[in-house]
């Protein structure tokens, strides 16, 4: 187990490597074509109700997918996180300059004064970041389990979808018994169907 742990790491350290290496417009290219691919596909477009996240900076950057969403009038849906018991909560934002503050994991999240908690079981998508993955829909994430504990408790019609730089897959993840399985990873130059 520890071993696996080490290798997690690693990869995290290699996948870190291989972003910085990326110049600022290779990146914001290719957001813009994860993005886009996002827009195209049916089960998104469908979805009225979008587990989203914001992210870190090892992950896809979601800004301007969040403003889409709302532009598109559905209903955005953030985590809160609470570091003392690993877990999150769920809440529907509608303005992002106003219904976020910085949470305790340095990053943005829904405000609870401001914004309500959502039932996981409403949510018609989740939208889950991700450091590495690899084709049948492994994932690495932080470290800390927030969506392995989340993805088990999502309805089983939820669509769990990754959106990733090609750069960031990998031949293989090695899985433990707590780490979850995406169903589809979206990509700047592919959609990758779970095998």
């Amino acid at each position: 187990m520890e071993e696996i742990r080490e290798t997690k790491n690693e990869i995290r350290s290699n996948i870190a490597k291989k972003l910085n290496e990326l110049s600022d417009s290779e990146i914001e290219k290719n957001i813009t074509k994860i993005e886009n691919r996002l827009f195209e596909f049916a089960n998104f477009l469908e979805a009225n109700i979008v587990l989203l996240y914001i992210n870190s900076t090892s992950e896809v950057n979601t800004r301007k997918i969040l403003e889409r969403c709302l532009n598109y009038k559905k209903i955005v849906i953030l985590p809160a996180f609470d570091t003392s018991k690993y877990e999150m909560k769920l809440m529907k934002i509608d303005n992002l300059d106003t219904d976020l503050i910085p949470g305790p994991r340095g990053i943005l999240e829904p405000d609870s004064s401001r914004c309500n908690v959502v039932p996981i079981e409403c949510i018609d998508i989740a939208i889950i970041p991700g450091v590495a993955f690899d084709e049948k829909g492994g994932r690495i994430g932080s470290g800390d389990g927030y969506y392995d504990r989340l993805i088990p408790k999502l309805s089983i019609t939820t669509r769990k979808v990754a959106l990733t730089f090609e750069n960031q897959i990998i031949p293989q993840i090695q899985m433990e018994s707590h780490d979850k399985y995406v169903d589809i990873i979206i990509t700047e130059k592919r959609i990758i169907y779970k095998i």
